[in-house]
């Protein structure tokens, strides 16, 4: 199994921004040495597969991933019943060794962090990323009973001693202060590697 240098594992709330947060670490650190990795990405895979469905569209923020969310959630919460590895798994496989920099986009579950931190403990950092409900509103979310109130949402939200919490309620200037934190830390970890 390939291993990276550092792995960072993040979670957050629908809209919190965390796509937005990685992207920004990927572009800083460059697609040659950091990589994203979803775990929602073998997920939607699978689903589409089986449920003959347009995978590329179960990826986009579209209406059609929300017409499949709440079967699609369900489908693969009885996966992790089986296996709760099995996305984790399934998510590294295609990892490039060249990439000292593994970012998990879209972590949502205990055993999902407790996967990467046991198997990867010297390179894991977890990575909360938060906004305030008006603010994920404002980027287009709005409330789903079933969804929003599932442990797909909210098993993360207690529970866990995250290694980093980035507010990212539209403040740049605040959000420029938490990332070069963070930068530092991974810049630091991949020193001590080289």
């Amino acid at each position: 199994m390939n291993k990276p240098d550092v792995l960072l594992v993040f979670s957050g709330k629908r809209k919190s921004g965390k796509d937005f947060v990685t992207d920004i670490l990927q572009e800083r650190f460059g697609s040659d040495l950091c990589e994203i990795l979803r775990l929602s990405g073998p997920l939607k895979e699978q689903y589409a597969k089986e449920n003959n469905l347009d995978y590329s569209r179960l990826l986009d923020a579209t209406e059609y991933k929300e017409e499949h969310r709440a079967k699609m959630i369900a489908w693969g919460e009885e996966q992790r019943r089986r296996d709760p590895s099995y996305f984790c798994r399934l998510a590294i496989e295609p990892a490039s060794s060249n990439h000292r920099v593994w970012i998990i986009s879209d972590a949502r579950r205990r055993t999902d962090v407790k996967f990467f931190s046991e198997t990867f403990p010297r390179q894991t950092l977890t990575v909360r990323v938060f906004a305030e409900e008006s603010v994920r509103a404002a980027r287009g979310f709005v409330f789903t009973k079933g969804i929003d109130d599932a442990e797909s949402e909210c098993a993360l939200d207690e529970g866990v001693t995250w290694d980093f919490i980035i507010n990212n309620g539209g403040d740049k200037a605040q959000l420029e202060t938490q990332l070069e934190k963070l930068i530092n830390c991974i810049h630091t970890k991949l020193s001590t590697k080289s």
